[in-house]
């Protein structure tokens, strides 16, 4: 087998020292000083040790195991009306189809999707991988080469296919190429779009050299370019030309360049692996320096951008919430810039003194709250930024996802896709599938 398989759920080097060293015990109290937490030097994916959050915090195992599992039957195959957002949607010539609902937006979204595929192949979930894969394959990609998103994804379509917007929103293309990579190494590679190896590097081929096209869309002629500036070498907003010299912090996913760097076409490797460093450069850029919070857009420089259509992305809102759970995977995995771990505790150092309980999800920069209530999806990002923090109540932030219910209801689309993510990430089971021999595939 070509898979990276560890051979334990392992924790970080102090889960080993601590944690594993004492029987499963009720949590601590929300007040309980903690001791900080770091991976390996080299990070987790060089010592095969990914840290297990909820066993530092003193839950048992198996509980662990229990609460992942149920939360992804009931997203995936619970209430159609209450609970699921994986819905599948008969077959066609390549196998079954699905979909993952944004229920609050009667929408489908690139984001979802590729989370949706991430999630599955973290799971050994084939069958959903492949159905998610295949609707998006069939509804979602642009393979008309006059078309301006040619080559790329629409960001969001009707749960009948039919583009809303067929521009891309490019972190649904990181995770669709991650995802695929991943799958490439545990399950192996089928032929047509289930070749997933093949697949991923055609997409990373097109989102850094895509030359433009300018054409007819639904919001009428429109120029687009590539995903990743060159000169800049980070991630666009859009490739939509009018604003493509723009970014958003929780598109940058340094880990998975770090990835790309090793299993992507030979040539752009070496651009993978400064990108990856430009990106861990910007969130030091782009964090406030007293609360850490990024803004939605920002520009190249690392400065918020109020976009002209949405002033307000200049603030702390549903986007950046990803921000700390990408810098600290980043860190978790690869251990490659300490500053992340300054921002991680920063960040649960400004949330702590909002209040564990009371903190809200949308907030200027500064730290001045604008409502919005706590959100199970910012409860989860702010519980794996505890792989990049040396807070006193990191596990605290840990413990209150542990708590909180699996999303049902209108909103359990975002929120529900960030839950389950987090239950993954902090049990150690969200891991960079990669050749047993830790070589660069050819």
């Amino acid at each position: 087998m070509t898979a990276f398989r560890l051979p334990v759920f392992a924790a970080a080097l102090l889960v080993l020292a601590s944690a594993c060293s004492r029987p499963a015990e009720a949590p601590a109290s929300a007040s309980a000083p903690e001791p900080a937490a770091s991976p390996a030097p080299a990070g987790a994916v060089a010592s095969g040790r990914y840290p297990d959050l909820f066993a530092e915090a003193g839950y048992p195992r198996a509980e662990t195991e229990a609460k992942i599992q149920a939360a992804f039957e009931q997203l995936f195959h619970g209430d159609a009306k209450e609970q699921a957002v994986y819905y599948e949607t008969g077959s066609n010539e390549h196998g079954p189809l699905a979909y993952i609902h944004d229920v609050n937006s009667d929408d489908v979204r690139s984001e979802g999707m590729s989370y949706g595929m991430m999630i599955a192949v973290q799971l050994d979930r084939k069958r959903e991988f492949d159905a998610i894969w295949n609707w998006a394959l069939t509804h979602m990609y642009q393979d008309d080469p006059t078309h301006p998103s040619h080559g790329y994804f629409a960001w969001s379509v009707t749960t009948g296919g039919e583009p809303n917007d067929e521009m891309p929103a490019p972190d649904g293309e990181e995770y669709f190429i991650t995802a695929l990579l991943f799958a490439a190494e545990r399950w192996g590679n089928g032929e047509g779009r289930y070749d997933y190896r093949g697949q991923a590097r055609r997409l990373l081929t097109d989102v850094l050299h895509r030359q433009e096209i300018t054409g007819p869309t639904r919001r009428g002629e429109m120029t687009a370019t590539n995903l990743f500036d060159h000169e800049a070498k980070m991630v666009r907003f859009t490739p939509d030309v009018r604003n493509a010299a723009h970014t958003d912090a929780s598109y940058h996913l340094p880990a998975f360049y770090e990835v790309w760097a090793r299993l992507g076409p030979e040539g752009d490797r070496g651009f993978w692996q400064e990108a990856a460093q430009v990106s861990r450069d910007y969130f030091a850029k782009a964090a406030h320096p007293q609360t850490a919070l990024t803004p939605d857009y920002g520009n190249f420089d690392g400065t918020p951008w109020a976009a002209s259509w949405r002033p307000e992305s200049a603030d702390f809102r549903y986007d950046a919430w990803r921000s700390a759970m990408n810098w600290s995977v980043d860190w978790s995995w690869w251990a490659a810039d300490p500053r992340q771990v300054e921002l991680g505790t920063r960040l649960h150092g400004f949330f702590a003194s909002q209040g564990l309980d009371a903190y809200q999800s949308l907030y200027t920069l500064d730290g001045k709250p604008l409502g919005g209530g706590q959100t199970t999806g910012l409860v989860a990002t702010n519980a794996v930024a505890a792989l990049a923090s040396r807070h006193p109540q990191r596990l605290d932030f840990v413990r209150a996802l542990w708590e909180r219910p699996i999303p049902s209801g209108q909103h359990r689309y975002y929120d529900g896709m960030l839950y389950l993510m987090a239950l993954l990430h902090c049990s150690g089971d969200f891991r960079a599938w990669l050749p047993e021999d830790g070589a660069a595939s050819p």
